[in-house]
This record gives C-alpha cells, structure tokens and sequence, in this order.
C-alpha cells in the first residue's frame, strides 16, 4: 500500500493515521507525504509494486487530483492497479471519483477499522485478479 498526499494540502495527520492502522493490521505501506505529484506518486508505486495507492485529500481538490492520478495511471499502462481516495468528500463528490475510476471513497469519519478492511480487500481483490501475482 502506498499513502500520498497529492496537491498543496498540508494536513497529513489523516494519512498517517491510515498509514499506522494498516501496517498495524500487518500491511506494509509506503508513505510519501506532503505535495505528491501524480507521477511521483505513480513511480512509487511502480517501484515498490504495490497492490493499492492511496491519497488523501482535505483541500476540496479531490476531484481533479484523482483525475490527474487516473489520468497519468492509465499513461503509464497501469490501469490495474486501484486507487482510493479519503479526505472532506460530499456523497456527489464521492459518486464522480467512483465514475473516474477511484476504486473507493472514503469520507472524513469513515471508522478507521472500515478503511482497514476495505483497503485490504481491494488489494486482495488486485493481487488475484488476472495480471495479478497471486500473494
């Protein structure tokens, strides 16, 4: 799992709460930290091979950085690999990321042991997939 925070946001405390609860829950994550380009986040990504990337967002930018990561993902021929987003997010908000291919959403308040079990099972879900390797 790789945690970035994308675009001139700041506030890391959230990102680095999800970043301990899933190594805590046996994870091994990469945390990047503040002001993540989309291609940094993707080399990254590419480099450690992970099984998710995740961003965080509270600047109300969620919508196009999501977008530009999306977009750059699919450049970089690296469609298969999910991206889920957290931050201050509205259920409309929430919906446009999923239509752009965020493979989940989760908003400010959302239980940290639901993030923990959700992220899990998508990176299970990514590494059995077809392309996948199986771990």
């Amino acid at each position: 799992m790789l945690v970035a925070k994308p675009g001139l946001d700041g506030h890391d405390r959230g990102a680095k709460v999800v970043a301990f609860a899933l190594r805590d829950a046996g994870c091994e994550v990469i945390y990047l930290g503040l002001r993540c380009s989309a291609e940094r986040i993707l080399a990254a990504a590419a480099e450690e091979d992970v099984d998710v990337v995740g961003i965080s967002v509270l600047s109300g930018a969620h919508v196009p950085l999501a977008a530009e990561l999306i977009e750059e993902r699919t450049a970089q021929g690296m469609d298969g690999l999910p991206v889920v987003v957290g931050g201050i997010i509205t259920p409309d908000d929430a919906e446009r990321l999923r239509q752009l291919g965020v493979a989940d959403v989760f908003p400010a308040g959302t239980p940290i042991d639901d993030v923990v079990g959700r992220v899990i099972g998508i990176a299970r879900n990514s590494v059995s997939a077809p392309g996948g390797d199986d771990r």
